[in-house]
């Protein structure tokens, strides 16, 4: 059997945001991607005094029931997430490793009080995810804005960079992927 990404929806989190980054993902990274079923928010994520929830207990919950013949594993949470000495994250992941997460929660323009736009929302979620699964690949932050891969520090950053490899990570991604399975 093939190996593929999957995405792993947590909790509420909307189908129809999982499935939009489907086949984005199948694009950037050259294999199969499969929507698992929905599994349970982590019992142990939530922090009261924060009220958000720690991203590495997503990773725990990932690497404890790894999806069969998974190449990597996106977790896809509509909760707010955080690491500690991080006010937030858009995103976690192992590097290099299988598993990664990314929040859906912050990158809707209604969280900043902003009409909904479905678009723009559908853009960050794809640039985010592809940035988590890069790391998962042993890709570092880059220092080309337009890469997938700079860091975002905030909104704007995702805003503004692509959802796109630069050549430099493109070329990196390549190398790995000969012994991974991805193409590029």
């Amino acid at each position: 059997m093939r190996e593929k990404i999957c995405l792993v929806p947590f909790g509420r989190t909307d189908p129809k945001s999982v499935e939009a980054l489907r086949i984005p993902i199948e694009k950037r990274f050259g294999v199969d991607v499969a929507v698992e079923k929905p599994r349970p928010v982590p019992r142990d994520a939530y922090n009261a005094s924060r009220e958000q929830y720690l991203s590495t207990a997503f990773l725990n919950a990932l690497r404890r029931k790894y999806p069969k013949n998974a190449l990597r594993a996106l977790g896809v949470a509509d909760v707010d997430l955080y690491v500690p000495r991080l006010n937030f994250v858009f995103g976690e992941a192992e590097m290099p490793g299988r598993v990664a997460v990314i929040s859906l929660t912050r990158l809707r323009p209604a969280y900043y009080g902003q009409p909904e736009n479905e678009q723009i929302f559908v853009a960050r979620t794809v640039k985010e995810a592809v940035h988590e699964l890069g790391h998962t690949f042993n890709l570092r932050h880059c220092a080309d804005s337009r890469c997938v891969m700079f860091f975002s520090n905030s909104l704007r950053d995702t805003d503004r960079k692509s959802a796109d490899f630069c050549t430099i990570c493109a070329g990196k991604l390549s190398n790995v992927g000969s012994t991974s399975g991805i193409s590029m």
